[in-house]
């Protein structure tokens, strides 16, 4: 599993890097308030950046309270406001707790699960920790990518639009020219752009459907249609809109929405975020000879640690959920 995450992260530089051979503006360009020109060469506006969404949208798509921990467990009175966070999250105190939200889902801010899979996002939900893609540092797909709490870059030409990710060395093209599609499906999809006006519109299609939308365990399968939409507001900010589409999941298409701001340090920059190396040991530590986790002693808590292997396929099936 470590050889195949490795290996598809530098597949995608090798391709990030012939792509960034055409285009017309360096990333290196891209920042700072007074060289930006407001439109490219072709007339178009000029998204060629570093940009990052702020909200709780990463955390869950829906309007939520404030929670205690990503993961609870009942307290002392049978309610949901009094649960207390389940034990992985004990020791972090309110770092471990969730912000609540107003939600950037459109029109009635629910998500319109079918009957089977609502079942499933709630299953999701409860073991968070044994099966969100981004704790095991997977790609984070679309349109996740997008509002993760980690910047991203956009690098603009005539004919392409890059965008490099934070997370997991996630990257993607939109293409303007016609190319073939992708001989499989994947993470972060086949993405097609056109010009409305001054909106970016972007058909993403050819997802793998092992993608989360957010930690709260909503999920979409490989039959995901979207639809981004990304429209100028101001100078540095952009309305990022999607539609989505999935009949394995939804009982009918529906919209998200935020604001996008633009980076404006004067040396704004991707950083790397080693993020495999630091899911090894959750993914693998459990098949060591020797454990190298094992126990944790604070002033006020003591904690240990036992891993276990889920018996037989379970254990394959755990990686590649």
């Amino acid at each position: 599993m470590g050889n195949r995450l490795r290996g598809s992260s530098v597949a995608i530089a090798i391709v990030s890097a012939a792509v960034g051979a055409v285009v017309t503006m360096s990333m290196t360009q891209t920042t700072g308030q007074t060289s930006r020109p407001a439109r490219t060469a072709d007339g178009k506006p000029n998204f060629s950046g570093v940009w990052q969404a702020n909200n709780e949208a990463h955390w869950d798509l829906q309007a939520h309270q404030a929670r205690p921990a990503p993961v609870t467990q009942p307290g002392v009175y049978p309610y949901e406001y009094a649960r207390v966070p389940a034990a992985p999250f004990l020791a972090l105190g309110a770092a471990a707790g969730v912000p609540g939200s107003l939600g950037v889902v459109l029109g009635d801010g629910q998500i319109p699960y079918k009957p089977e899979a609502a079942k499933i996002k709630k299953e999701n939900e409860d073991h968070w920790i044994d099966r969100d893609p981004e704790l095991k540092c997977y790609l984070p797909g679309l349109p996740r990518a997008t509002y993760m709490p980690y910047p991203f870059q956009i690098v603009q030409s005539t004919n392409k639009i890059q965008m490099a990710y934070t997370f997991a060395g996630a990257a993607r093209t939109i293409h303007f020219d016609k190319v073939e599609g992708p001989p499989d499906d994947t993470y972060m999809g086949h993405s097609v752009g056109r010009w409305e006006g001054d909106t970016l519109v972007v058909d993403v299609t050819s997802f793998n459907g092992r993608n989360w939308l957010d930690r709260a365990g909503n999920f979409h399968s490989a039959a995901m249609h979207l639809v981004e939409r990304f429209t100028p507001i101001g100078p540095d900010a952009l309305r990022y809109e999607a539609t989505i589409q999935d009949p394995n999941v939804f009982t009918r298409s529906w919209q998200i929405a935020m604001p996008l701001y633009r980076r404006l340090e004067p040396n704004a920059q991707l950083i790397e975020y080693p993020c495999i190396e630091f899911a090894e040991e959750f993914l693998y530590g459990h098949v060591r000879k020797q454990q190298l986790v094992k126990h944790w002693e604070g002033e006020t808590l003591s904690i240990d640690i036992t891993r276990k292997v889920p018996t037989g396929d379970r254990f394959h099936e755990w990686h590649g959920r």
